[in-house]
This record gives C-alpha cells, structure tokens and sequence, in this order.
C-alpha cells in the first residue's frame, strides 16, 4: 500500500462504496421518511448482491497484491519462514482487507439463510471492519512521523467516524443522519486515500524542505530541518480542512439534488391536491349558502330554489 496505487486502487473502492451508500440512503430517506430503516448494504436491479461481490474481489485482490505480487519473491516470508521487518506493514494492509472481506461473505450468508438478527449482525460485523482499519492504521510498523505521519492521523479521524455511526446504527437504524455520515466519511475515506497517494509520491507535490527518500525499499518523505517539517504538517492540516469544507458541500448539495429529484415531487402533489379539493369543499359551501341562505345540511339534495321561490 505504500505506493501512490497502492493509496489509489482502494482510495476510489471506498470512494465508489460510499457514493453508492450516499445516493441509496438518501433516495431511500427522500422516498420513504416516516418509515425509513437503513439496510447495511444495498441489493441492485440486476444482480442483488453486486455490492458485497465487489467488496470481496476487491479485498482479494487487495490481499494478494500486498502478500504474494508486491513483495520481492511474489511471497511475504523469509527463507526461515519468518515475517521480515520491512514486510509488517503488507501483513497490517492485508489484515484489513481480511476483515472487509469476512464482513461482506458473512453477510451474503446471513441475507441467505434468514435470522431474525440479520440486520444488526451485519451492522456488528462493518463495525469490526473499521474496528480492525481504525487499529492497524493506529498501530502502524511503518515510520509516521513526518508528513506521512500526519496524512494517517486525520485518516485515523475519518475511519473513527465510519466505526462509531456503524455501531450507533445498531440500535438506531431509523436514523438517516447516522447513515448520512457513515456514508460520507467513507466517502471521504477513499478520497482521502487518493489525495495521500498523489502528495506523497509525486516528486512535484512535495513540500519545499522535503524529499522522498527510498528506506528499507520503500519510499518515504523525509525533511531536512524542523521548520520544512513543521511546514509541511501544517499544510497537510491546512489540505485537510479545505477538503472538509468540500466534501461538506458536496455532500449537501448532493442531498438537495436527490430529495428535488425524489421527495418533493410526490409529496408536494399530494399536498396540493388535498388543499385544492378542501379549497374547492369550501367554495360549494359559501356558495350553496349565498343561495339559499341557510346551512347546506338544511337542502333538499337535487332541489335548486331562487328567493323568488321561497317567497311564493
């Protein structure tokens, strides 16, 4: 993972799933917002299990990129059959990819065989998931102490967020804002990824005072004082908080857009339509008693009469 696609491939598999999640949950909430449940995953037209399919291949191949492509040999051992040093951090990345893959198996597998605790088993085991990333991620082999260092921090911020909406969906799962949030940070997450593997490894991105330097074959960002580092911190702070700006008005605006398209066309007809015919009730009324001058319960029903009449 060390690499700009090594950050690249999974920054847009987190990004695709969290966008996915992002316009369900939203269609879902536009269409439905008195009895809105969230799902943990989302079925599609064609082919129900597309969601969960993907996030397995994509956890594999993740999975053999990191322990039998990537490293040298095409395996992650020692001779000895031990881990080296510089392969820890393939086995952490994997780990992951592990867990990811045993939450979307474990729920096709519930969806299959019906349980009355599916949905807050499912829920329990996406927790784990970023459980297990929010761990690895904190716990690191690899030297973070730099600019790297704090691109991991405020990724550890977002992973934080999936982890504790996912957990607080178990008991809440009417709740549309926790599923708003868990789905943007994931969102976030794959962006994130993404903006890591370009500033990190492309020599033109890099911080004036530092450099990347190649340590135990892997490439890492060095700086050569403490002013160009604690430059170079600040701004990865300053990036972050513009791309919170960001993707907090996307994700808004993404909202207006789909309940526009969604919820009010039905509910603004339905309203209309109802105060219409109350308008329309009200006006037969004033009417029937500008005629005859008296309640409408009073009138013969099929009988018109003009003051003439009545006074005959």
């Amino acid at each position: 993972m060390g690499t700009l696609v090594g950050h690249v491939a999974p920054g847009a598999g987190f990004m695709l799933i969290g966008l996915w999640h992002l316009f369900s949950h939203i269609k879902l909430h536009a269409l439905n917002p008195t009895s809105y449940t969230a799902p943990t995953w989302f079925p599609t037209s064609k082919f129900k299990y597309l969601e969960l399919l993907l996030i397995m291949a994509a956890s594999i191949a993740s999975i053999s990129m990191e322990l039998f492509i990537g490293p040298n040999r095409h395996q992650p051992f020692d001779p000895d059959g031990t881990i080296p040093s510089n392969h820890l951090h393939n086995f952490e990345h994997s780990s992951i990819s592990l867990t990811f893959l045993l939450y979307a198996a474990f729920a096709l597998l519930l969806d299959r065989i019906p349980t009355p605790s599916k949905r807050p088993l499912t829920q329990l085991l996406g927790s784990i998931a970023f459980a297990q990333q929010l761990l690895l991620f904190h716990l690191h082999s690899a030297d973070h102490n730099g600019p790297e260092g704090q691109y991991h921090l405020m990724l550890q911020l977002l992973i934080f967020l999936s982890f504790s909406t996912t957990l607080m969906g178990i008991p809440m799962p009417k709740s549309f804002l926790l599923s708003f949030v868990r789905s943007l940070t994931i969102f976030f997450q794959g962006l994130w990824l993404i903006v890591m593997g370009f500033m990190l490894w492309t020599p033109g991105l890099i911080p004036k005072g530092c450099f990347i330097n190649d340590e135990d074959g892997h490439q890492v960002v060095r700086c050569n004082d403490h002013q160009s580092l604690h430059r170079a911190v600040s701004l990865v702070n300053i990036l972050f908080s513009w791309f919170v700006v960001g993707v907090t008005v996307f994700g808004i605006a993404f909202y207006l857009g789909l309940v526009k398209l969604y919820g009010e066309k039905v509910r603004y007809f339905a309203l209309g339509n109802e105060e219409e015919e109350d308008t329309d009730k009200e006006n037969d009324d004033v009417e029937s008693q500008k005629i005859v001058g008296k309640p409408m319960s009073f009138i013969p029903v099929g009988k018109n009469f003009s003051p003439l009449d009545i006074e005959r």
